[in-house]
């Protein structure tokens, strides 16, 4: 499951995002993108280059510590021969994303 944490990125943060992507396409708030959790650090996706391997975070640790972080994308892939891609970052803490959509189907199941 994710984590449940939203962010409303400052706007100097917000400006950069546009900057490196269509203007329409940088969101004002984003959702932290880690497996559910409460301490620690926060990652919302801001921009995903695609083509260059590496994507812009909004990075935050309680109220106050904000930044963002351009991070590689990780490596990792689904086990399987549709196996997808993880949608996180390389380092990430706890599960990678298709490891909770399996977990959500077969809760279903």
């Amino acid at each position: 499951m994710r984590c449940t944490h939203w962010r409303r990125v400052p706007l100097d943060l917000l400006r950069e995002a546009q900057r490196k992507s269509a203007p329409e396409c940088a969101d004002s708030a984003v959702q932290c993108q880690l497996a559910t959790h409460d301490d620690g650090e926060h990652y919302g996706l801001l921009h995903d280059v695609g083509e260059y391997g590496f994507a812009l975070w909004l990075r935050w640790c309680g109220s106050t510590d904000v930044e963002s972080v351009a991070l590689p994308d990780c490596p990792a892939i689904a086990p399987g021969p549709d196996g997808e891609g993880c949608c996180l970052f390389v380092g990430h803490i706890e599960r990678h994303t298709w490891e909770d959509t399996l977990e959500e189907i077969s809760c279903t199941s």
